[in-house]
């Protein structure tokens, strides 16, 4: 099939890149090039070196050692010539970053290890045995040699019966790409957008985004342009500017007429005024995420052809006690802006809420779903539903 990626996140946007730079290149030679550069360890020897271009989120997030053998190895690498071995190889070093870093990702940030003299929190965090630069980049370097030399079918080695398709990477926010593309010009949309639940992606990835260059007003922009989903995002200003007027007002009247959501923001704003929120901006967030989110659906039902799926995995969150079936919300804004709710398949194993949450209301399982919706304009498919539960082994809600 051909494939049209929307991102907006560099990182995931040069793994896309390198990947489509891999599937048409010369693997076997790659793989060759890789494993002699591997075995050489350049960056070992005394010379040049490439600084890692620190913002101030990710100073300190590096042992010396490894800082300077990562600045030696990236100086390497940019001598090479060739753009798609260069490419692949700076890949790697941006796959071992937070390995050989002080931090872990965990959700809504950055968890920094005490060793690194950066304290977050009251209790000191200890992340385990850091491997050495040489030894990380060694291993990464050999896995993707591997993969690239048919070791696996990452790269499609199993003989095909059919074309390949290509992929098109569009980088940006969906707000301002949607609206680019064609009418009716799509047979199926699969999407996983950001949960409503306070995740800071630049945070999270803040280490990869620095290596590719994200500079601190960088980071602003891009922390501001996200889909909203944590309580920094402020509201976005020219929404009925971005998107065809039609669309635009089918959205918002979808949204003003959602009778559970505006129950949900109308608690939270009480909430807010009575001091009990540990986070003045949640309503903020979560009112602006179910906007963003019905503009986003109401675009894909106008880019589908009638009858494609739109198929989108996510979650349901807590705040406050009030559980937020995002699941029965978006599916029910998603009729009113163009859909068939086809079904909405539910994982067996639920998730937790934060232990401030359990504390205050008591735990309680949230939903983590996938729903299945299909533009309308013909009956869905009944063998695409056998399909998904066979696969997929979840239970309807």
């Amino acid at each position: 099939m051909d494939a049209v990626g929307i991102e907006i996140l560099p990182s995931s946007a040069e793994i896309i890149r390198v990947r489509e730079s891999l599937v048409r290149t010369d693997k076997q030679r790659v793989a060759a090039g890789m494993d002699k550069f591997s075995k050489k360890r350049s960056w070992e020897n005394a010379g040049k070196s490439v600084p890692f271009p620190h913002v101030r989120i990710t100073r300190g997030a590096f042992p010396e050692e490894a800082e300077r053998l990562l600045g030696r190895y990236l100086y390497e690498v940019e001598r090479i010539k060739d753009n798609t071995f260069r490419q692949v190889l700076r890949f790697a070093a941006m796959c071992i970053l937070e390995s050989i870093s002080f931090t872990r990702k965990d959700g809504q940030y950055l968890r920094w290890d005490s060793r690194s003299g950066r304290r977050a929190g009251g209790k000191p965090f200890n992340k385990g045995p850091i491997p050495a630069f040489t030894e990380a980049i060694s291993a990464k370097l050999v896995q993707i040699a591997r993969d690239l030399a048919g070791e696996s079918d990452l790269f499609g080695t199993l003989p095909r019966t059919v074309n390949e398709g290509s992929v098109s990477l569009l980088v940006g926010s969906c707000l301002d790409i949607l609206p680019t593309l064609r009418t009716s010009s799509f047979d199926g949309i699969v999407t996983s957008p950001p949960y409503c639940n306070r995740y800071d992606y630049t945070r999270t990835y803040a280490l990869e985004l620095a290596m590719l260059g994200v500079d601190e007003q960088g980071f602003r922009d891009l922390r501001q342009s996200l889909l909203t989903c944590t309580v920094e995002n402020r509201a976005k200003s020219g929404l009925e500017n971005r998107f065809p007027k039609p669309i635009f007002e089918q959205a918002v009247a979808a949204f003003d007429s959602q009778e559970l959501l505006g129950h949900i923001l109308e608690y939270l704003d009480a909430c807010r005024e009575n001091g009990s929120l540990n986070n003045t901006g949640i309503p903020r967030m979560v009112r602006n995420y179910f906007l963003e989110m019905t503009l986003v659906i109401a675009e894909c039902a106008r880019v589908l052809k009638p009858g494609a799926p739109l198929v989108m995995v996510n979650d349901n969150v807590r705040y406050q006690g009030a559980n937020i079936s995002v699941d029965l919300v978006m599916s029910a804004l998603a009729e009113r802006v163009g859909y068939d709710v086809e079904v909405i398949w539910v994982l067996p194993r639920g998730k937790g809420n934060s232990s401030q949450q359990m504390g205050e209301h008591g735990r309680e399982e949230l939903r983590k779903c996938v729903y299945v919706w299909r533009s309308k304009g013909q009956p869905a498919s009944q063998p695409a539903r056998r399909l998904a539960s066979v696969r997929s082994g979840l239970q309807p809600v």
